[in-house]
């Protein structure tokens, strides 16, 4: 039990009515979820006010209520606290309930467009190869030390984060590494966390279903950096064009990565060259690489133990992983779900197609993706659009559809290939029948690179999840 007196430490309170030094037991955003002598915040979303389940929570047991709203009606017994904002309001009481875990590690945001969950996890296993406990959070799984549990989503709400983060402190961890979602700044799920570093990796189309421009989803990213404090850092590849702008008004000690700025020393800056060695291929993670070291080194970590156990990282589940059947076909898949993130792969496996093989003819490239319902459309056709130029074949097929047909998803994609440029291009709507299909018209030293879904196990259809795994899907048709 927590005084809620103490809890409000730090949160801007407009007016209170009701008892300060009442006790409670736990923080709840959900009115689904209400213990006895609870706390409960209403939350203004985009689609529900969590201000109508107030009598509801009350008669649950809810001991405290906080809000925005103008409440008339107050209940005997029943302590209010009326704040300017509900969601940063959370985080502070999160934190502040669970003891401000995020002071008690050194956390380490990572966020972008594409490499933030290969970015947190190989920080994670560098880490943990290095002998320290860590935790990581991300899109795919968290982790405390070697403990996993399935993610919900990139990053959760602020109450969930605060007790993992806790339960991370209570199993020693030293360190945790954390994807950032540009959703979770706009909504301040990360309010009341204490950051000791932020690494930016790039930013490209996507989620302007959610944002509208790309201006504001840049500026979501950017939030982020500008909550880090003057005792922490900063590291922005200046490579991408938001690079500089992320650093802008932060606060933060700022650095910079780079693999084609040439590296000088001018000012009060020192710059310097690296050479890393990895057995990660392609020149995304080039930058995932070298922003991990970059970490590493300023978390005051050893330059040659690190660049020693960097050598010995793996890919991560889902993104460039890959099989090669005994006929010499090689099969690839990965999350590329943005048309930069798709971009980037067929590059790298142009690159490896260009590479001379012995006794194999000419390699061809046969590309099997679709892009999720419900997201961004305008991506659609500029990702087709990618794969047919980079591809020998494109075989257009279904994602995640969520609710929308998946017909009118590739009606989408197809917008971006003119009508007499076809030649290569088939769509199939059952991704099962689309990688059959690309398995079988594969010949011996041919790349079946298969995108947009990665480390996911299932399709989502209509609200349904069934089970789908592309790396089995792969590893079934080319036996």
């Amino acid at each position: 039990m927590k005084i809620l007196s103490e809890l409000l430490e730090n949160v801007k309170v407009l007016e209170n009515h009701g008892n300060l030094d009442v006790h409670v037991s736990s923080v709840s955003l959900d009115s689904r979820v209400i213990e006895p002598h609870s706390i409960f915040v209403a939350l203004k979303g985009n689609v529900i006010d969590g201000h109508i389940f107030i009598d509801e929570v009350i008669k649950k047991g809810a001991v405290v209520i906080v809000y925005e709203n103008n409440i008339s009606d107050y209940k005997e017994g029943i302590t209010y606290i009326k704040v300017i904002d509900s969601h940063s309001a959370v985080g502070i009481i999160a934190s502040n309930f669970y003891d401000n875990p995020s002071h008690k590690l050194k956390l380490v945001g990572v966020t972008g467009t594409n490499g933030k969950t290969t970015t947190a996890t190989l920080l994670h296993k560098l880490f943990r190869n290095l002998g320290y406990k860590a935790g990581m959070m991300g899109t795919v799984v968290n982790k405390i030390n070697d403990k996993s549990y399935e993610a919900i989503r990139t990053t959760p709400d602020p109450v969930s984060l605060n007790k993992l983060i806790a339960e991370m402190v209570d199993d020693g961890c030293e360190y945790c590494f954390m994807e950032v979602s540009s959703h979770s700044v706009s909504e301040k799920r990360i309010a009341g966390l204490y950051f000791i570093g932020g690494i930016f990796t790039n930013l490209t189309l996507d989620h302007l279903d959610y944002h509208k421009t790309l201006e504001n989803y840049a500026e979501a990213k950017k939030g982020f950096f500008d909550m880090i404090s003057s005792s922490g850092f900063i590291i922005a590849n200046i490579d991408d064009e938001k690079g500089e702008y992320m650093l802008g008004s932060a606060k933060a000690n700022k650095y910079t990565l780079s693999l084609k700025k040439e590296a000088d020393s001018s000012g009060n800056e020192v710059n310097f060259k690296e050479r890393l060695e990895t057995k990660l291929i392609g020149e995304f993670n080039m930058y995932n690489i070298l922003g991990i070291y970059a970490v590493a080194v300023l978390l005051g970590q050893d330059k040659e133990k690190v660049k020693t156990a960097i050598k010995e990282l793996e890919s991560v589940d889902g993104r460039f992983q890959y099989i090669k059947s005994k006929d010499g076909i090689i099969g690839i898949v990965d999350y590329a779900h943005t048309p930069d993130a798709l971009l980037n792969v067929l590059e790298t496996i142009n690159n490896l197609k260009g590479l001379p093989k012995q006794g194999f003819g000419k390699a061809k490239i046969i590309t099997v993706f679709g892009c999720g319902g419900d997201r961004d459309k305008s991506k659609r056709p500029l990702m087709a659009r990618i794969g047919y130029d980079m591809s020998d074949v494109l075989i257009m097929t279904s994602d995640n559809p969520r609710t929308e047909k998946p017909e009118d998803i590739l009606n989408d994609m197809r917008n971006g290939i003119s009508l007499e440029a076809l030649d290569k291009v088939e769509i199939i709507i059952d991704r099962h029948l689309a990688i059959e299909k690309a398995c079988a018209i594969a010949k011996r030293g041919d790349y079946i690179l298969v995108a947009g879904k990665g480390h996911e196990k299932y399709q989502e259809t209509n609200g349904m999840k069934s089970h789908f795994d592309d790396m089995e899907e792969l590893e079934k048709y080319l036996k």
